[in-house]
């Protein structure tokens, strides 16, 4: 049976119940890709939710504020391929940054604790919502007035990903509503990694996971670098240079090294498929250019990756 560490709800200075310290914050307006259909909403008037703040440990299971308040479960289905968990929940997690709310914790499935943190914490039911435990993504965060706290839970069944929410406030606080984040808007197939590298020159391939140390793609296909490969195949005047990045664990030397590798890694891959190796370079910048913080687990994941920059238009 999992263990469960809980935290009092102060210590992250949220104030809920029926004495609240002014109004509750405005309410949040959550921007889903196009094709979001909700399969489940519910809503405990008066209920509690224990909140995970942090990673499953094997010495103290999951972490949790024990928070009461009205407790709103709600989740959703995006189907369609080429879209990932992490093109989901990035414009979500920026969205709630600009409506000023604090992330405190967020974890991919292997920092997040995988088999054990999913079934250590509250999960809707399938049909609802699906978790693949090699492929999630989890943020706990709360309002500026902090008098609401949220989790998000983005994972996937096959060629669909499903996105579920559970807030906790006050009763009769605004509901939450739903647009159409066209930015998002799911691609027919992985073309999307390349409408983005012709149109800004370069593209984040999200689906790449490195461990901390490691170069290794894994085993079996990987959709952005195939994506990639057709594109240079079908295009034998373009050029592309990958670029391996690290986080900052350790000396530049050694994370300049790790990131060419990466780079080449990439590289690898698509020659194995057939693109000409006079088409694509490979290169790394070590931890010298991050997308975020190194101070968090989940932002050093967020710096191990590589891009694709388009070098050649000719």
């Amino acid at each position: 049976m999992m263990s469960i560490t809980r935290s009092r709800a102060k210590v992250l200075g949220l104030c809920f119940g029926a004495s609240l310290f002014g109004p509750p914050a405005s309410a949040l307006d959550l921007a889903l890709p196009i094709g979001a259909r909700e399969t489940v909403s519910r809503i405990t008037p008066s209920g509690g939710y224990d909140l995970p703040i942090g990673a499953w440990t094997e010495a103290n299971g999951v972490p949790v504020a024990a928070l009461e308040g009205e407790v709103r479960r709600t989740a959703w289905r995006i189907s369609g391929a080429g879209i990932t968990t992490g093109q989901v929940l990035g414009p979500i997690r920026e969205q709630l940054m600009a409506d000023r709310y604090d992330i405190f914790f967020e974890c991919t499935a292997r920092s997040c604790g995988g088999f054990d943190f999913r079934f250590g914490i509250d999960v809707l039911r399938a049909p609802n919502m699906y978790v693949d435990l090699s492929d999630y993504r989890f943020l706990s965060a709360k309002s500026a007035d902090a008098t609401q706290a949220l989790s998000l839970l983005v994972s996937r069944d096959g060629d669909s990903v499903f996105v579920q929410l559970i807030e906790v406030g006050p009763p009769g606080r605004p509901a939450l509503s739903v647009s159409a984040a066209r930015s998002v808007a799911i691609p027919e197939d992985a073309g999307d990694v390349v409408a983005q590298l012709e149109s800004a020159g370069h593209v984040v391939l999200a689906d790449l996971d490195f461990a901390s140390g490691s170069a290794s793609l894994g085993d079996g296909s990987v959709q952005s670098l195939d994506a990639v490969a057709a594109y240079l195949t079908a295009n034998p005047t373009r050029q592309i240079t990958f670029v391996g990045h690290t986080d900052a664990t350790g000396s530049l030397e050694a994370n300049v090294a790790l990131s060419r590798r990466r780079a080449e890694a990439a590289r690898a891959y698509v020659i194995a498929r057939g693109v000409p190796a006079s088409q694509v370079a490979a290169d790394g910048v070590g931890f010298l250019s991050p997308r975020t913080t190194n101070l968090t687990e989940a932002g050093r994941e967020a710096n191990r990756r590589v891009e694709a920059v388009l070098i050649s238009v000719k």
